[in-house]
């Protein structure tokens, strides 16, 4: 597989990284192989693991990606559904590594966890700057909002949401995502967040 010219071995790196990306992303968490990317790349498959260690550890590295959010707690109440929108948007589109996370998720306990961590490390603390109670649950709910989301117009491409142009998609969440952050809580919802 090796093309025999010298490597480099930063880039050869990044090169295994964007391949695992893709791979992950199209073919899902299981049926990726450290051979097929790999071919992508024209290396051997023993240069993934002298990098990476394991398939886990590679999607692990590979799954990493961050979401922009601006400061919502300047942002007015009936404009927070645009602009986390907005931001989702931007990652589920334009960034492989989250569909490969999403669609790993369903079927490993490693690409879950990893969706929990960007979760509970970039999502979960700038919506709560947004919610006057129950942070916590308010921001899970919205994540299954978001996820069902996404795994319905990107994963299944149920087309009556994926044929949505984002205006439209954000006029019919918008009413949903401010109830979530922002509405008000029926009564006999029990006490504070569990610390």
């Amino acid at each position: 597989m090796s093309s025999g010219r010298a490597r480099n071995a930063p880039q050869t790196r990044a090169d295994i990284l964007v391949a695992a990306r893709r791979r992950f992303g199209s073919d899902g968490y299981q049926r990726t192989t450290l051979r097929a990317v790999a071919a992508d790349v024209g290396v051997d498959p023993a240069l993934i693991i002298r990098y990476f260690g394991s398939k886990q550890d590679l999607f692990a590295e590979a799954a990493e990606f961050t979401i922009d959010f601006p400061d919502l707690s300047a942002v007015a109440a009936d404009d927070v559904a645009d602009v986390l929108l907005s931001r989702f948007f931007a990652v589920w589109e334009h960034d492989t590594t989250f569909l490969a996370l999403l669609r790993a998720a369903m079927t490993s306990e490693s690409a879950a966890k990893t969706m929990r961590q960007v979760f509970a490390t970039q999502v979960a603390p700038v919506l709560a700057t947004v919610t006057r109670d129950h942070p916590a649950q308010r921001a899970g709910l919205m994540g299954a909002f978001v996820i069902g989301l996404a795994t319905t117009r990107y994963v299944l491409a149920i087309p009556a949401v994926a044929n949505l142009g984002h205006d439209e998609l954000i006029r019919f969440a918008r009413p949903v995502i401010r109830q979530l952050l922002l509405g008000p809580i029926s009564e006999g919802i029990s006490g504070d967040d569990p610390e």
